[in-house]
């Protein structure tokens, strides 16, 4: 089993204090960042753009974990890439040509994600797993923090790792929206080994952001 990793979610955090809550997430521990990018178009939403992302990062030595929900996503892959992202993951159905945006932030060297919305089947991915890094899957419908997790779509977990298993391929599979305590062990055991939770590590336990995380990978 690969070991559990935390990407806290900064849609959660204080806006006022983003840096100072960044600093409160690398002395609690946090394996990544979440940056959830969100462009009002293909989630109903508005967040935060690459000069954000660029003055966060020069005080952080996390990697970001940039998850893009915005369309069409190709022509923004370089500005993200400068700004500090790390891990860039994509939703299949906001691109053109999955492959080229796939080879696009390769040629950046920087590590590939792919998202599937809750409604959205591992069958438009398949091809590609073996030339990505990581698998996000959406326990709610992006666009707001705070949704109620949908169990269903550990399903999905399950079918990815035995592709893992049959196929001898390896990637993350990281699983947003809606972790909490609870639902955190069941993700774990169907096969995720990053959680992405917000509200839970910002908010729980009178925001102690070290118990949190601790909590959130025990089984």
């Amino acid at each position: 089993m690969k070991k559990i990793k935390i990407s806290p979610s900064i849609l959660a955090a204080d806006f006022s204090q983003l840096g100072q809550e960044l600093k409160r997430l690398e002395d609690g521990g946090a394996d990544l960042i979440h940056v959830d990018v969100m462009d009002g178009h293909f989630v109903p939403n508005l967040t935060i753009g690459p000069p954000v992302i660029k003055a966060l990062k020069k005080n952080c030595t996390i990697k970001f974990d940039v998850h893009l929900m915005i369309s069409p996503v190709h022509k923004y892959i370089d500005a993200y890439a400068e700004a500090g992202a790390d891990i860039i993951t994509i939703h299949p159905e906001a691109t053109e040509d999955l492959s080229a945006s796939i080879s696009k932030i390769k040629s950046l060297n920087k590590k590939v994600g792919l998202s599937l919305n809750p409604e959205t089947g591992v069958d438009i991915i398949r091809k590609y797993l073996d030339k990505i890094d990581l698998i996000l899957i959406m326990s709610v419908n992006p666009g707001f923090g705070g949704q109620k997790f949908m169990p269903e779509v550990l399903d999905k977990i399950k079918e990815l790792k035995k592709i893992q298993t049959d196929q001898n391929i390896d990637f993350d599979i990281e699983i947003d929206g809606g972790i909490n305590f609870e639902n955190s062990k069941i993700a774990i055991k169907a096969g995720a080994n990053i959680l992405v939770s917000g509200t839970t590590i910002f908010k729980s336990n009178n925001g102690d952001i070290k118990k949190n995380i601790d909590l959130l990978k025990s089984l």
